[in-house]
């Protein structure tokens, strides 16, 4: 079997680990204005949902969700999605939210929810192709003041 060029660059995704936490930080840091603490990723190492996309000896990105009660059901949240500034439009974040919400389904769960700064085109539009429809919003969610829109999806 050959392998093109295109499949020898694709990111691998898989689980994030403690040795990848200070890339993803500083993914973190140049995608968002108010970046989450370090201590937040450290929390979730070892969560099935928390993963990374390598390739290139790097980490290009990194999606963490989990799962929260909701009236006696559980309901998938992604918290953090981001790529690292030079590697977007490449269909990475498509990837890594593919395999957070397919790992969510298999744990059960039947619908996810995000939540999203309003002025977040480009997220906003992915999860829209992932099925996400606007549910409410949030006002000055955000430390600046900007508003949250809530999304949801339910997972077949």
């Amino acid at each position: 079997m050959t392998t093109t060029a295109n499949e020898a660059d694709a990111p691998t995704i898989r689980p994030a680990e403690n040795a990848d936490l200070l890339a993803i930080f500083r993914i973190e840091k140049a995608s968002f204005s108010q970046p989450w603490p370090f201590s937040a990723f450290q929390r979730y190492v070892g969560e099935p949902t928390f993963l990374v996309a390598a390739g290139d000896s790097k980490i290009l990105g990194y999606v963490v969700a989990d799962i929260v009660p909701n009236h006696g059901r559980a309901l998938g949240h992604v918290k953090d999605l981001a790529v690292h500034p030079s590697r977007r439009g490449e269909g990475i974040g498509r990837k890594l939210l593919l395999r957070a919400l397919n790992g969510l389904r298999a744990r059960g769960v039947h619908s996810v929810k995000l939540e999203v700064r309003e002025s977040n085109e480009p997220a906003i539009s992915l999860y829209q192709e992932f099925g996400f429809h606007y549910l409410r919003t949030v006002p000055r969610y955000y430390g600046d003041g900007e508003n949250a829109l809530v999304m949801i999806v339910e997972l077949d």
